[in-house]
């Protein structure tokens, strides 16, 4: 078994999860104003990104980017990480590679402390990715206690790209919102990626 083959209803079972869907858990988050130069990226890439209507597209031309973005706004305080492998547990299926990873350390030749999970969307479906999503942020969560690392909440994302869904763990608590925000909202979903990195969330 691998992050990939994880539904929702089977990471729910496999690992007696508490799901709690709500509309909006997110939107008291203050927005955070992309740069100049990241407004000029998305204008350029996100037409392209859709005409090439690709995951990895969609991946190089628009997440990647707002990810870089984050981790400059946060001044370096963050790593990013790419198509690394997460195997942490291989009896229980969490093993596999993650698409991004965001930890809550500057050091970026290995990782140290995963607190974001972002999970590309499956043909545009948000909905597809919330197993493998909530399976990563389990494995983060298991990482992070065997690290000694004191962070109370693992957030998640399934992205198109051009759509975002967030979703928060804590303990074996899943918080999934049903909000879906456009990247029109760019500034929101740096306000919510950042709000996740302060642990304000």
């Amino acid at each position: 078994m691998a992050y990939s083959n994880f539904t929702l209803e089977m990471v729910r079972t496999a690992f007696q999860l508490e799901i709690a869907e709500s509309a909006g858990i997110f939107s008291e988050i203050a927005s955070v104003d992309p740069s100049a130069h990241l407004a000029t990226t998305l204008a350029r890439n996100v037409p392209l990104a859709i005409t090439i209507n690709t995951e990895k597209a969609k991946s190089e031309l628009i997440i990647a980017d707002i990810l870089v973005e984050l981790r400059e706004q946060l001044e370096h305080r963050i790593s990013l990480f790419s198509g690394i492998d997460f195997s942490i547990d291989d009896e229980n299926g969490l093993t596999g590679v993650c698409d991004f990873l965001v930890s809550l350390s500057p050091v970026q030749s290995f990782l140290e402390a995963p607190v974001i999970i972002l999970v590309e969307a499956k043909k545009d479906d948000l909905t597809v990715g919330l197993g493998q999503c909530v399976a990563e942020m389990l494995a983060a969560q298991r990482f992070n206690t065997e690290k000694g690392n004191d962070i109370p909440y693992i957030y998640g994302a399934t992205t198109s790209g051009t759509d975002w869904r967030f979703l928060k763990l804590e303990g074996r608590r899943l918080h999934i919102d049903m909000v879906i925000y456009p990247i029109a909202q760019c500034d929101k979903i740096l306000g919510i990626l950042s709000s996740m990195v302060e642990q304000k969330a």
